[in-house]
């Protein structure tokens, strides 16, 4: 039964230590879905997120449609990422983009059933 408990304590040392690591570098990390279509997107989204308080970087992955932010937990959190996001005119997750901002994105950032033109073959 000691050598159980040893065994326990040494375990519980090992994840402890590693969360308060995570936690003293004052960093964490989120993966977010978006709706970008196309580098102008990666652009406003990029730069919507430089401004956004907490966030120290982020890149978004056209092929995958995927946001990597890191930010400081004590200063945001994914939610008001999202919302962040959301605002400049773009889904997040499952925050649908906000309307209005939408509404005044380049058509070419548009969903493809949205948009008033073919931007096919279009890169910009």
């Amino acid at each position: 039964m000691k050598r159980f408990a040893k065994i326990t304590i040494a375990v519980l040392a090992v994840v402890l230590s590693g969360s308060l690591s995570a936690q003293e570098s004052g960093k964490a990390e989120v993966d977010i879905k978006v709706s970008s279509q196309c580098s102008m997107c990666k652009e406003t989204i990029e730069r919507t997120l430089a401004f956004e308080k907490g966030v120290l970087s982020s890149s978004l992955d056209l092929e995958t449609h995927t946001v990597k932010v890191v930010y400081r937990p004590g200063r945001t959190s994914p939610d008001k990422i999202r919302k962040a996001i959301s605002k400049a005119g773009y889904d997040a997750d499952e925050l649908a983009a906000d309307p209005k901002a939408y509404k005044k994105l380049p058509d070419c950032c548009k969903k493809p059933e949205d948009r008033e033109f073919d931007h096919s073959g279009h890169d910009h």
